[in-house]
């Protein structure tokens, strides 16, 4: 029997300079179905360095277009694909695969983003980016069936007509810690990890460092990220009188990411919105508690309130829980140790095992046969498929990249 085939259309995927947490949710589950026997797919944007497509952990990568040609590609990508199930991830803007998919379509939303389009295209393209969001794509996936991260989500999308029925939470996994060499820092330590980019607001990190600098004399914050963002960050660090205390990483590997979490005191997450906020628990890992804003979607639910972390419905009192949870260590600590035995619950295989449950449901195909790889340093032992009688050979786990392809996968560009 011919093993299931799934095609997933994403925006990006984890190498992109602007890739991050959603991209990840993405590739960690056609992972997951990859490994369970399916033949995977994902079409995504090209972009500096990346080559135009590899195979990689199983899946088969195509990279076509920018950041708006990438739907024209993903269109003539879904018609003819000869798929049983089409994933199409709507970050906003959906790919409208059910104008020309052959079969089930999937709506992947990790967040609903009514308040990010003006800011990020303005008027009017924003206003039409919302009515395409939360009038169109409702409308045009009428019959299907939706994935989103948290349950926040799911009543968001009720409130755009998708009725709830119509939509499984999978949550985010979580991957296990890598052991760590640093400890607690003597002076207060905040941290916020995130791609730099204007939705992600940590100017407001940064204006609460400037705002408590004179009742926390060694108060200082890391950011860890990299984006667009950058030199308007160290512009307003520098305008607010705080260069000195803030320090922007930019990318650092996984290792480095959680030192630097290890060490600190508090994690910020001042985003406009989140669908779940990875960075949230891994953070929670390390027994480091997490401020966020109520309004910020999925944060809500990654965090729990007063007892993981706190939440603020304005800058004020963001600033303020900051400043009571420094001052307070014996709360903190209790966060902290709230949070870490929580994070242990999320594991990206149970997350995986429900997202292909619901592609059976969907799709209608039965479960294939879990394929095994067998990692090896030679690259002539594992044969993947390409298409047309073709077979390409690579070894398993290894990555096929063009010239000056990137080899960081996993920085911090978390969406």
């Amino acid at each position: 029997m011919d093993r299931p085939r799934v095609l997933l259309v994403n925006w990006r995927d984890t190498g992109h300079p602007e890739g991050g947490g959603s991209e990840r949710y993405v590739e960690r589950m056609a992972g997951g179905l990859a490994r369970a026997g399916y033949r995977v797919e994902i079409q995504c944007a090209a972009y500096p360095g990346a080559a135009a497509g590899e195979w990689r952990d199983g899946v088969r990568y195509r990279r076509r277009g920018n950041k708006f040609g990438v739907y024209a590609h993903a269109l003539r990508a879904i018609r003819r694909a000869r798929a049983d199930l089409v994933v199409d991830v709507q970050n906003g803007m959906p790919f409208f695969a059910r104008l020309v998919a052959g079969c089930p379509v999937l709506v992947l939303v990790h967040h609903v983003h009514e308040h990010q389009w003006i800011s990020a295209l303005g008027e009017p393209l924003g206003r039409l980016g919302w009515w395409v969001e939360s009038r169109l794509a409702p409308w045009l996936f009428r019959t299907c069936r939706y994935v989103t991260v948290s349950e926040v989500t799911r009543a968001e999308l009720a409130g755009l007509g998708i009725e709830r029925e119509r939509v499984t939470v999978v949550p985010n996994g979580l991957d296990a810690p890598p052991p760590c060499a640093a400890e607690r820092d003597p002076t207060p330590t905040l941290v916020a990890v995130s791609r730099l980019v204007p939705h992600k607001r940590i100017e407001h990190a940064i204006d609460v460092v400037a705002r408590l600098a004179r009742r926390w004399p060694d108060l200082r914050l890391e950011v860890v990220g990299q984006g667009p963002w950058d030199a308007v960050l160290r512009a307003h660090a520098a305008a607010r009188g705080v260069a000195d205390r803030v320090v922007l990483h930019g990318w650092v590997d996984e290792q480095a990411k959680h030192e630097i979490l290890a060490r600190s005191w508090l994690h910020l997450c001042p985003s406009v919105k989140e669908g779940w906020g990875i960075v949230i628990m891994e953070a929670a890992a390390h027994g480091v508690p997490s401020v966020a804003y109520r309004a910020a979607g999925g944060v809500a639910e990654s965090i729990v309130e007063g007892r993981t972390g706190l939440l603020a419905d304005d800058f004020d009192e963001f600033t303020a829980q900051v400043d009571g949870l420094l001052a307070d260590g014996l709360r903190r600590a209790e966060m902290g140790l709230a949070g870490a035995e929580r994070a242990g619950k999320y594991r990206w295989d149970t997350s995986i095992g429900q997202f292909e449950s619901l592609v059976r449901e969907v799709s209608g195909r039965a479960a294939p046969r879990p394929r095994v790889l067998v990692p090896h340093r030679v690259p002539e032992l594992v044969q993947q498929p390409v298409g047309g009688g073709r077979v390409e050979v690579l070894a398993a786990g290894a990555h096929r990249h063009g010239r000056g392809a990137p080899d960081r996968r996993h920085a911090e560009r978390h969406a």
